[in-house]
């Protein structure tokens, strides 16, 4: 059974993202990902048009009449969220946590696989591998998902995303599409990221809160590592500590940018407690446009 208060969320989330996804994601979705390739489909009378390179020599000569063969894309996905749902997800300075933020994308990015017919699996993961659900199709196992990371409460309380990469390379041996959500904080992750990457269609979903890049005035504030326990008073009325506060939070976040472009794996960075669909629709445009070229 689950409380009341997380079907009205689960609820919630499925009205919101269904919308989204019917408004804005669907089209894009499918247009970006294209699935695994070409299926044979029929062979059909020679047109004139046709590429002669797809004439079936096998019916033309029984027949004694121009034949070809006709395919379709095979469109059928597997998607598999790897998300990090460690401590630090638990922090969020406005109505939602990082980790409320991830199951929302989550939510979104699911309905839109469903929409096309893909199937859809789940690991969390904090320092160590704490749930992996296979993929499946449906709307019932897409609101499963949700649902589980909705409720999800971690055992472990640190992060390591290098052991939840080389975890998903074990058990996942066919090409996926894999969106890992993490605020990456934890490091060491390069080496495992780039052999991910070169397996598996991988997207980076980045997830920061506005209080990590920049500190209100409030005095001095006593502020605790989430994952580790340390302590740290800061004085937040000094204009120094909060524009070298700044200096870090934005030097960290083009740190990723730049290591992520070096792999050649693409990122979408989501601001906790803001809209980021169409910055998700900008992603799905920019890559199709790339796709293009």
């Amino acid at each position: 059974m689950i409380s009341k208060e997380l079907a009205k969320k689960i609820r919630y989330l499925q009205i919101y993202t269904s919308k989204a996804v019917n408004e804005s994601l669907a089209g894009e979705y499918q247009s970006v990902f294209k699935g695994r390739g070409m299926e044979f489909d029929e062979v059909r009378q020679y047109q004139v048009g046709d590429d002669v390179r797809s004439i079936d020599w096998n019916v033309t000569a029984r027949t004694g009449e121009p034949f070809v063969k006709r395919f379709v894309e095979e469109r059928e996905l597997t998607v598999i969220f790897l998300v990090d749902l460690s401590a630090s997800g638990a922090f969020g300075s406005s109505h939602q946590t990082k980790n409320e933020t991830a199951a929302e994308l989550c939510a979104l990015l699911a309905f839109s696989a469903v929409k096309n017919n893909d199937k859809v699996g789940l690991v969390v993961f904090t320092d160590a591998i704490e749930m992996m659900i296979p993929p499946a199709k449906g709307t019932t196992h897409a609101l499963r998902l949700i649902r589980e990371v909705l409720s999800f409460k971690p055992k472990q309380v640190q992060t390591d995303i290098p052991a939840a990469i080389e975890y998903l390379a074990r058990v996942t041996t066919k090409r996926s599409v894999v969106f890992l959500v993490s605020d990456f904080l934890g490091t060491g992750y390069e080496k495992p990221l780039r052999t991910l990457a070169r397996r598996h269609d991988l997207i980076s979903v980045s997830i920061v809160d506005p209080r990590e890049l920049s500190l209100p005035n409030s005095g001095l504030v006593e502020l605790e590592d989430a994952e580790t326990g340390e302590m740290v008073v800061v004085d937040t009325g000094s204009a120094a500590v909060r524009k070298r506060y700044e200096q870090l939070g934005t030097a960290r976040q083009n740190e990723l940018r730049v290591l992520f472009r070096s792999m050649g794996v693409d990122q979408v960075e989501v601001l906790g407690g803001t809209d980021y669909v169409l910055d998700l629709v900008r992603f799905f445009k920019m890559r199709e446009r790339r796709s293009r070229r």
